[in-house]
């Protein structure tokens, strides 16, 4: 217990060790922080999705689109229903890649302008939640694989394209006008219903075709050109979750600041969030007991107890510190006093022998020997040095 008079004890930290502690979290963090970067600025300025005309992806659509546009068909992406609404005409093709996404209202929003169109509108996976109100009359009979299927009717697009993979939804009419190709099971994947004048809509039970990764096989593209380029324009309208339909009576004319802010950035922004959550997880405190472990070689006891006190320190375990020093001063006291080594944790037994071996003091020998843990590292080197004072008192009473 006893210390060299010439000992210092620092209970502050130097830079050296402030450094080597928060090193590797800081090395962690700068690297997160580049990462998200690179990854925001590349998201902002590519394109990924299914059924995406910019995207290069296997579920993607580029290739299509390219092949459209070489054909001398312009194609605008729009992802709100005000954008393919309002581009609806005899020269264009509305192309609605996932309308089972659509609201109710959005619904009949689309179906107002499919009416008053004089074009083509392409419906691709239609099932029952969007069929009742977009295509009336019409209904589906359930899905099947996607397989090589051959046309089967007379509609030219299909004789021309032969063989084609296509499958997904099924569909039951009863418009005698219909032209219905590439049965499943005996249920067409491929409807064409004639609307007025030159006005039609059709629907694909899949958009297996327009994939990138299938558009070479099949009949696929010789399908997707003739369906997507038979008017000059074409809008590739992808509905989302994020598409609200507008309200013009409480419509905010104001622009919100995420929605000036790339949505790469903000992917980046929650994935740093979530590493800076993981990093304070790795770097916290651990719970539970501390495990014996046997050392594989003998160490001497100061430097033993040396490493103990600065895990105790770097835990900021003061009060485990101090049990440990009370601890080991009780029981060479108790020897010392009289007082059984079984009963040397005994307050009403050590403390008795303890007044009557030494006078009272101005140190309660009850806070000092069984009191609270310190309340800073102060108060714990104080506590040491009382703990000391006081075995040597009575060693040498």
């Amino acid at each position: 217990m006893s210390r060299p008079a010439t000992s210092a004890t620092s209970t502050s930290l130097s830079p050296r060790q402030i450094w080597t502690r928060a090193r590797g979290a800081l090395l962690l963090l700068a690297l997160i922080l580049i990462g998200g970067i690179v990854l925001a600025t590349m998201r902002s300025s590519d394109h990924h999705g299914r059924l995406d005309p910019r995207s290069a992806d296997p579920y993607g659509s580029r290739a299509l689109a390219e092949l459209l546009k070489a054909q001398g068909v312009s194609v605008d992406v729009t992802t709100t229903l005000a954008g393919a609404t309002a581009a609806t005409g005899a020269d264009t093709t509305l192309l609605v890649t996932s309308p089972d996404l659509l609201t109710g209202d959005q619904q009949a929003t689309l179906y107002e302008a499919m009416k008053g169109s004089a074009g083509r509108t392409v419906l691709l996976g239609a099932g029952a939640p969007s069929l009742g109100t977009l295509v009336p009359g019409l209904t589906t009979g359930g899905d099947t694989s996607v397989s090589a299927l051959d046309p089967a009717c007379t509609l030219p697009a299909a004789t021309r394209a032969g063989s084609v993979d296509l499958g997904g939804e099924r569909y039951v009419t009863d418009h005698t006008t219909a032209d219905s190709c590439y049965y499943a099971d005996g249920l067409p994947t491929l409807v064409r219903l004639p609307g007025q004048g030159t006005a039609d809509t059709v629907l694909l039970g899949s958009p297996e075709p327009l994939y990138n990764k299938r558009l070479a096989h099949q009949g696929n593209a010789s399908l997707a050109l003739q369906l997507l380029g038979s008017r000059t324009h074409l809008v590739w309208y992808l509905p989302s979750l994020a598409d609200t339909p507008a309200d013009p009576e409480s419509e905010d004319t104001g622009t919100a600041f995420l929605d000036l802010i790339p949505s790469g950035w903000l992917w980046g922004t929650l994935q740093l969030t979530v590493a800076a959550l993981l990093a304070a997880v790795w770097r916290a405190r651990r719970l539970g007991p501390l495990v014996a472990e046997r050392l594989p070689v003998a160490i001497r006891a100061s430097e033993a107890t040396e490493g103990r006190a600065r895990l105790y320190r770097k835990a900021n375990a003061r009060d485990r510190a101090a049990t440990v020093l009370r601890t080991a001063t009780r029981t060479r006291l108790a020897p010392l006093l009289g007082v059984p080594a079984q009963d040397a944790h005994a307050a009403e037994l050590l403390l008795p022998a303890l007044s009557a071996r030494i006078p009272a003091t101005a140190v309660d020998h009850r806070d000092l020997l069984f009191g609270a843990a310190p309340a800073d590292d102060a108060a714990l080197i104080r506590l040491a040095d009382q703990l000391d004072a006081l075995e040597r008192e009575v060693r040498t009473s």
